[in-house]
């Protein structure tokens, strides 16, 4: 349990509920697209006249902690009951986990026809 999961599934639902304008959760099997940004350390910057800009050697992809299975996980628990009924609607699934300049996640929920 990390002490910053309880504030961010809660900006999630905060997000979600916005999103959904008062409509009511999904029923059907849905397909879920997410891309977790997170701020690039100022290791990934150049510096001097160049400070600011973003080193060409910094990576793209974070493969450093949080693990992408427990961010998804936390978000399927963040969107049930507002944009879902349950998590276990999810039966397909698109994540990347990315450095970026505007850490946030970026999520798309689609239900899918024949559910």
């Amino acid at each position: 349990m990390n002490k910053r999961l309880k504030p961010w599934r809660n900006d999630i639902a905060v997000a979600a509920r916005a999103a959904m304008r008062g409509a009511p959760p999904m029923h059907e099997a849905v397909s879920l697209r997410a891309v977790f940004v997170f701020g690039r350390p100022a290791t990934h910057y150049r510096t001097g006249r160049f400070a600011g800009e973003v080193k060409e050697g910094a990576p793209g992809w974070k493969k450093t902690t949080p693990d992408l299975d427990k961010l998804v996980r936390a978000l399927g628990d963040a969107l049930s009951g507002i944009v879902l009924r349950d998590a276990r609607q999810i039966v397909d699934l698109a994540v990347a986990k990315i450095w970026g300049q505007n850490p946030g996640c970026l999520v798309e929920v689609r239900a899918l026809p024949g559910s």
